[in-house]
């Protein structure tokens, strides 16, 4: 999978625009918006932290606020 593919699809499963994403994550939004039309790469190292974080984390967009949301408050 490409990356401009693989960040799309990984900001789609937490719910977050851009803005929210790039915010949460502390990645300018240029950078991103780069990566997402294919203008520049992100690492592949990135990639796989990005996606194992958010994963793990359960990352979620809860009505334009970001969380966290850990088994215990799942449960």
């Amino acid at each position: 999978m490409d990356c401009e593919t693989k960040i799309k699809e990984l900001r789609a499963t937490t719910g977050m625009n851009r803005r929210e994403f790039c915010d949460f994550f502390q990645i300018p939004y240029q950078t991103v918006t780069d990566w997402e039309r294919g203008a520049r790469h992100a690492p592949d190292y990135l990639i796989r932290l990005l996606e194992y974080y958010i994963l793990t984390e359960n990352v979620r967009s809860s009505r334009g606020r970001k969380t966290i949301k850990t088994e215990k408050e799942e449960a």
